[in-house]
């Protein structure tokens, strides 16, 4: 047994590492050309080393790599367990395999041993390498050309205090981890607007708070004015306004929350994404894209065990000449098929509403089921 689970797990690693190099270098090369729109632009900055060059493209497109392989690393288990089991298949060594004590069952438990390598693999990428090489490659484009912003208003936070509820925006975020375009509305606990603070840079201070640089403050005071009648008996309600050089907020959102807000969900680790549906729930705010996401990252994983399953039967096909091409294509529809999908129930779960866990799991349990079908109608029947 020790030589049959040598052979088969030598041939399908190498053939899995042949085809996510394949779709790695094709990513690579896509994400480069894109690039090219910016070679020569430095976003304004002083001096000629701030020009955005070939060699800070090719260290930003090398950045995304890892959440490249972590994406494609189910379709690479398909594609390269397919191409091996056929292949066994069509030289008639998988039948001298079977007749040599390798049954069905035992196939099953050999792949299965190999896709829990790949599971755990996956989740090591995509949970620690991937966010960490995605925030590097962020915090290098922003250098040479602007700041990471999302949408046209930027990040939206909010956080209930003591007594108030502090509603946060933030425009942009700097490589040197500053706040752009900042402004803080206080409201109180009957919803009416205590304090609005602006600045156009803040930055992370110690001790749970934010320091705003020249801050423009106005207060609101809800209690009536006398002295400045409005008519039909409405009386002005006072404001002051202040410039502060530096004004310290005390806050629980921490530079990971914001980083989080500004970041697509998908391209954060599992605690990052754990401790933002956290706070979004403490705060009273919908949670569901995130939640999903989270889910996701917990069973993306998995999917490379469906994928083992689904390529044994390949190794039941009876044919003796032939190339396998078209399995290899069938392969690789399957796995696009299974990506799309995958995609669609994360939108679809967040507009209907529906439990993130099984939006997150649908996809995989779907292909479960398929996975299941063929093993036991190619395998166990014939």
């Amino acid at each position: 047994m020790k030589t049959i689970r040598r052979l088969i797990y030598g041939e399908v690693i190498a053939s899995i590492a042949f085809v996510a190099m394949g779709f790695l270098a094709l990513f690579f090369f896509f994400d480069l050309v894109d690039e090219l729109q910016y070679l020569g632009k430095n976003n304004g900055l002083p001096t000629a080393n701030d020009i955005y060059q070939i060699r800070h493209a090719l260290v930003y497109v090398g950045l995304l790599v890892p959440n490249h392989l972590y994406e494609l690393l189910p379709i690479s288990v398909l594609i390269g367990t397919i191409f091996v089991m056929a292949r066994l298949a069509q030289s008639s060594e998988y039948t001298i395999l079977r007749t040599s004590g390798l049954d069905p069952w035992r196939a099953l438990k050999l792949l299965l041993t190999l896709g829990s390598f790949f599971v755990i693999l996956s989740f090591l990428i995509g949970d620690y390498v991937a966010p960490a090489s995605e925030r590097a490659a962020q915090l290098l484009k922003v250098r040479y050309q602007s700041a990471i912003t999302v949408g046209q208003t930027g990040a939206w936070l909010k956080e209930k205090q003591a007594y108030n509820t502090f509603v946060a925006n933030v425009k942009t975020l700097t490589s040197r981890n500053e706040m752009q375009g900042v402004e803080i509305f206080e409201f109180d606990n009957k919803g009416l607007v205590v304090s609005i603070t602006q600045a156009d840079v803040a930055e992370f201070g110690t001790g749970d708070a934010w320091i705003l640089q020249k801050a423009t403050r106005s207060e609101f005071d809800p209690q009536p004015d006398k002295n400045k009648p409005l008519g039909l008996g409405k009386r002005a309600a006072g404001v002051s306004r202040s410039v502060v050089q530096s004004y310290r907020w005390p806050t629980e959102i921490t530079q990971e929350m914001v980083s989080v807000a500004l970041l697509k969900p998908e391209r954060m680790s599992t605690l990052d994404l754990f401790n933002y549906i956290r706070h979004l729930d403490a705060n009273g705010q919908t949670a569901q894209r995130y939640e999903i996401e989270f889910w996701k990252k917990v069973f993306y994983p998995l999917s490379c065990l469906v994928m083992v399953i689904l390529a044994l039967p390949f190794a039941y096909l009876h044919f003796r000449s032939g190339g396998i091409a078209s399995y290899v294509f069938a392969g690789v529809l399957i796995g696009i098929s299974f990506f799309l999908l995958n995609n669609v129930f994360g939108y679809v779960g967040n507009l209907q509403n529906w439990q993130p866990w099984l939006a997150a799991a649908a996809p995989g349990l779907f292909y479960m089921a398929i996975s299941l079908a063929a093993f036991r109608w190619l395998v166990l029947r014939r």
